[in-house]
């Protein structure tokens, strides 16, 4: 056979652990669960930088973050990359199409595919009445051009009432076929119909969801309305002051103090991550009916997590699980990768700069020297290989801007701002709710982790080490030079 065709299924805001096959007692993902057993799975994959847009950098160039310059989250900054997933496979004769969000600048910046059908979602900086003509939602966005040409000119995403970043629930007000989920998988389909079948093809399809709104269709509310869920997990060593202070504001980075809207969160949560298992295993479907399913790679991530409520915190950019622990599959049919693994587990570390070198090395096309990632390719033929012992991962945010280092068993984290340590043993505490860092048997493996972490930090400009300690306080930008600036 000729090149394999390649299916990036990206979703936002989807934890590593709230899907079937990874063991989650409540949410419900068939789809998912049967792409896993007939891949591998990669239980130990994070987001080094949690959050959209850094996270999308990593996909996009394979580099670590302060490589491509995004630390934190900040809308605006243009992205000019020498080497990108995109381009490099269209240079190797691809097609390449996304459908969905790209959130990169300007809006309509292809990073090298042939074309975009784009829906970024909600993105405040984009719908200012400052911004630019071109810049603004309403003209760039494809999703929004078409839900006012179904439904008239007033309709907009905003219609439920619930914000971007806002941990309320309601289903969605409009027929599912005008769903953004929905959407992704129809624009996805065509292009499948589309397609010129004597070429390979690379499909990015971009989904939204389950980031919030948390508003899928009424059924899928329906499965968990009256399911008891399991609740947040809540360590020993939390402290509820933000919580109290933060915890009836909507948009609020703790999440809610009132219990029925965490259960309320949790049910619109689940709801939006089974709606999206439904549209992915259409997309898989028609792969089976254009009958190029078996010479079809799938690879399904996230960007980053979901709090949650754990921890009394919400949304994303921090250091723990349930904000930078990822899912990643690794799938195909038996003439796209005939030795891979199937129904197997690889507990490697990884990351998302991993996933361009992989899909180059799928398609068989170099690796630019740009990229830090490493091919999880040859984990397919053998699971029990290692990527890397470590893996560096931050996030500029205010009071809470972190730094961290996870290991496949362990985490060390520094709060930059406050000097503040953390250590949890994820191989016994998985959700960690115990921090050790007090405990005098650790003292060794902290220290260790600590010198990572400098070692990690040493060349950086913010000045977070003079080589033999970490210095906190120091000033922290979402944004860097990147490396081809410097």
């Amino acid at each position: 056979m000729g090149k394999p065709n390649i299916v990036l299924i990206m979703t936002d805001q989807l934890r590593g652990d709230c899907l079937g096959y990874a063991g989650h007692p409540d949410v419900k993902t068939p789809y998912l669960d049967t792409l896993a057993s007939k891949g591998i799975v990669f239980d130990r994959a994070y987001s080094a930088c949690p959050s959209c847009i850094a996270a999308r950098a990593a996909i996009h160039t394979g580099m670590e973050q302060s490589h491509h310059g995004r630390v934190g989250y900040e809308d605006g900054i243009p992205w000019n990359y020498g080497h990108t997933l995109a381009g490099e496979l269209s240079q190797a004769g691809y097609y390449t199409q996304c459908v969905g969000k790209m959130h990169v600048h300007p809006l309509r910046n292809y990073l090298g595919f042939h074309n975009v059908d784009l829906h970024d979602g909600y993105l405040h900086s984009a719908r200012y009445s400052s911004v630019p003509y071109s810049e603004s939602q309403f003209v760039a966005d494809d999703y929004f051009y078409f839900l006012r040409q179904e439904l008239g000119i007033s309709a907009d995403v905003t219609d439920t009432g619930i914000d971007c970043n806002s941990f309320l629930a309601r289903p969605w007000m409009h027929e599912e076929k005008y769903h953004p989920t929905n959407w992704v998988t129809e624009r996805s389909l065509d292009f499948l119909r589309r397609r010129d079948p004597r070429q390979p093809f690379f499909l990015m399809a971009s989904y939204l969801r389950p980031h919030p709104p948390f508003d899928a269709p009424q059924h899928y509310f329906g499965l968990y309305s009256g399911k008891d869920l399991r609740p947040p997990f809540i360590g020993t060593w939390e402290s509820d002051i933000c919580l109290h202070r933060d915890g009836r504001i909507f948009d609020s980075k703790t999440g809610p103090a009132d219990p029925e809207l965490i259960r309320q969160a949790q049910i619109g949560y689940y709801a939006c991550i089974t709606h999206l298992d439904h549209q992915i295993g259409r997309l898989i479907m028609a792969l089976i009916e254009h009958e190029i399913y078996e010479d079809t790679v799938i690879l399904f991530t996230s960007d980053h997590g979901e709090e949650l409520c754990d921890h009394h915190m919400f949304r994303k950019s921090r250091p723990y699980e349930g904000s930078c622990h990822i899912p990643l599959i690794l799938s195909a049919g038996n003439n796209a990768l005939p030795d891979m693994k199937r129904g197997s587990v690889c507990h490697s570390i990884a990351e998302l700069r991993d996933i361009m070198p992989t899909v180059l090395d799928i398609a068989g096309t170099d690796v630019p020297a740009s990229v830090d990632g490493s091919s999880l390719l040859p984990l397919s033929e053998d699971p029990n290989r290692q990527v890397r012992p470590w893996l560096h991962g931050e996030h500029s945010y205010g009071e809470f801007s972190n730094h961290w280092i996870v290991t496949e068993h362990d985490k060390y984290i520094w709060h930059s701002m406050t000097g503040q340590e953390q250590y949890f043993d994820l191989a016994g505490d998985p959700h960690e709710l115990t921090d050790l860092i007090s405990e005098e048997a650790y003292n060794e493996r902290v220290s260790k982790l600590r010198h990572c972490l400098i070692q990690s930090l040493a060349d950086r400009p913010e000045g977070f080490t003079d080589g033999t300690r970490l210095i906190a306080g120091t000033p922290y930008p979402p944004t860097l030079p990147c490396a081809e600036d410097r």
